[in-house]
């Protein structure tokens, strides 16, 4: 049936069933974290000839933060895909602009936050907004880690051996196959099934579910060997949750003498199983340690866990990109939610 107030009823409809780019646009301040970007780059102005430079905030809301992550397209999809959508234009304010940043902007923005390691600016940058909304890092945190899936590479068997060694492959290559090949991601083992790729690890605060500190290796990397570097000292909380993979006697003695309240689950040997009274600590543990899984279920639920970059550094900036939009998100959401009344 023809309807002449069809796209006004669309929108209606859209806004009734709840526009998360519409949520972002009232409660996310974009300028702010586009001065923190723009603080570190140096981008042309276009007098010389050439294309004017796209303004940040555009770029931290097409890619940065929230297009590319929230629903996990490539470039060229995403460059479509702003074509295509008017809820896209009107996010980015480029409903009345002939022109939209293309795949090779896109590409070019991503490189130029590994080549300006600014992945640290913008988590600083999203933070101060959360702190001035009272979302300060309380309830203790939860450490934990969670695997994400990057392309999985096709090598000889002598390559692969090269790579498990750690010895310098790709030196007979083309410059062509070098930029396909990544010697940096790893195989790992979960639950019997095999995954191939980097892992997430972080931080989250146990009372508004915040990632509050992360870091980045390959798959393969035990999940232990990162705990210090995401353990949190910001949070008023004094405990620290953690699965039987952290567990260490050492470090828990570390953490008691810090101040800290470990709360590790522990693990059972085959000559020396828990006891009962462990097993029901551990069983309190998990009531709490489980909120540190629903960031890593939002991650999954805004596009999927899955890179398609190349390489360590690439890793890094794109499931940094990720956090970003989960933690702007939740901030979005949590705002909302108090404007409602009850």
């Amino acid at each position: 049936m023809i309807s002449l107030f069809a796209g006004h009823e669309r929108e209606a409809k859209r806004q009734q069933i709840g526009d998360p780019l519409a949520l972002l646009s009232r409660h996310i301040d974009f300028a702010g974290i586009a001065e923190a970007v723009d603080a570190k780059l140096s981008l042309g102005t276009g007098k010389r000839g050439g294309r004017p430079a796209w303004p940040t905030q555009v770029m931290i809301k097409l890619l940065l933060l929230l297009l590319q992550q929230l629903y996990n397209i490539s470039d060229d999809a995403l460059e479509y895909q702003v074509l295509d959508r008017r809820s896209f234009q009107q996010f980015l304010g480029l409903e009345h602009s002939g022109k939209v940043p293309d795949a090779k902007t896109i590409w070019v923005w991503r490189e130029r936050l590994k080549t300006k390691d600014l992945m640290g600016d913008i988590s600083t940058a999203i933070g101060e907004p959360l702190q001035r909304a009272g979302f300060i890092a309380r309830g203790g945190q939860i450490i934990d880690a969670s695997i994400v899936s990057a392309p999985i590479q096709r090598n000889t068997r002598e390559e692969n051996a090269q790579i498990k060694q750690g010895d310098d492959v790709g030196q007979d290559w083309s410059d062509a196959k070098r930029a396909q090949k990544d010697v940096q991601a790893r195989w790992t083992r979960k639950h019997g099934l095999t995954f191939y790729g980097y892992k997430l690890h972080a931080s989250t605060d146990r009372l508004w579910g915040f990632i509050r500190r992360y870091d980045v290796s390959a798959a393969n990397v035990h999940d232990s060997r990162h705990f210090e570097q995401v353990l949190d000292p910001d949070n008023t909380g004094r405990t620290v949750w953690a699965d039987s993979g952290y567990a260490d006697a050492a470090r828990e003695a570390d953490l008691k003498k810090r101040g800290y309240r470990p709360a590790i689950q522990h693990q059972g040997q085959a000559r020396k199983p828990l006891s009962e009274a462990a097993k029901r600590r551990n069983r309190r543990i998990a009531k709490d340690r489980v909120f540190g899984e629903h960031p890593f279920a939002r991650l999954a639920q805004q596009g999927g866990k899955f890179v398609r970059c190349i390489g360590l550094a690439r890793a890094k900036v794109v499931i940094g990109l990720k956090v970003a939009s989960h933690n702007v998100m939740r901030l979005a959401r949590l705002q909302e939610r108090a404007m409602v009344p009850a």
